[in-house]
């Protein structure tokens, strides 16, 4: 049977909010040894309203305090029945490292390469 994201995605996401200081967010990415993370509304609902990545927060203008500041708003999700192949076609034709899955505008999982990369290996 082919895998499809929920097979592959990790289910306990690093969230952020649009408040969340970027002091937070760089702690947050270091001690989970993550580039990047999705920003939801709050934390209990998990609705999506953006992303935000390392290179987010390396190109920040000075004076910037907030991830609401810096982050993305347009993001690429799938849903937890995306297939494989679709995901590794929209990791690698966006160029990008990760996509939310998302169910009924809630973030339930993330799946990045290396969850790509161990899946294609059978892990």
């Amino acid at each position: 049977m082919a895998k499809v994201a929920s097979d592959i995605m990790t289910k306990r996401v690093v969230c952020v909010t649009p408040d969340t200081s970027i002091d937070e967010l760089t702690a947050l990415l270091a001690k989970h040894k993550i580039s990047g993370a999705p920003v939801v509304e709050d934390l209990k609902s998990k609705r999506l309203v953006g992303i935000v990545t390392e290179a987010d927060v390396l190109a920040k203008p000075a004076g910037v305090k907030t991830v609401g500041e810096i982050m993305k708003k347009r993001v690429v999700t799938v849903s937890p029945d995306t297939p494989l192949e679709e995901i590794v076609s929209i990791l690698a034709k966006r160029k990008i490292k990760r996509v939310p899955v998302v169910s009924e505008g809630k973030v339930v999982g993330i799946v990045s390469r290396a969850d790509v990369v161990k899946a294609m290996a059978g892990l």
